[in-house]
């Protein structure tokens, strides 16, 4: 896969009293690039909610190496690492425009039916949507 990309404003209300982004809206800066890649990928999460089936954080790992200040802007990578079936890890980045990393990721998700919540194979239509990029 190809590096996804998405830009993020830090805003006030993302950083701590140090003026440094809060280190829990590193995670929410990269679940916005991994909705929006499958946004990308042609598939709304309300969509596959009513379909039945939701994506959930199964494990996150984060490195944090350089703070990100108010009013930055950044870009949030999101790269598939690994694809089973039901999952999907992700290699993500929230880096400065020049390049410079802020924090680093690895990301699994899992496919979940909605109701039960255990877990269920990724749709063959998300799969051949990130095979096809």
């Amino acid at each position: 896969m190809t590096e996804f990309l998405w830009p993020v404003r830090v805003y006030y209300e993302d950083t701590d009293a140090g003026g440094v982004v809060f280190y829990a809206n590193y995670l929410k800066f990269m679940e916005r690039a991994r909705t929006e890649y499958l946004r990308e990928l042609g598939f709304e999460q309300d969509v596959l909610a009513g379909q039945g089936l939701i994506f959930a954080v199964h494990r996150a790992e984060i490195d944090y190496l350089k703070p990100a200040r108010f009013n930055e802007s950044l870009q949030v990578s999101a790269a598939i690492q690994s694809q089973k079936k039901v999952s999907l890890t992700f290699e993500q980045e929230v880096r400065r425009d020049s390049g410079e990393v802020c924090s680093r990721g690895i990301i699994k998700i899992v496919c979940i039916d909605n109701q039960t919540f255990k877990p269920k194979p990724i749709p063959e239509e998300i799969l051949k949507a990130i095979a096809n990029e």
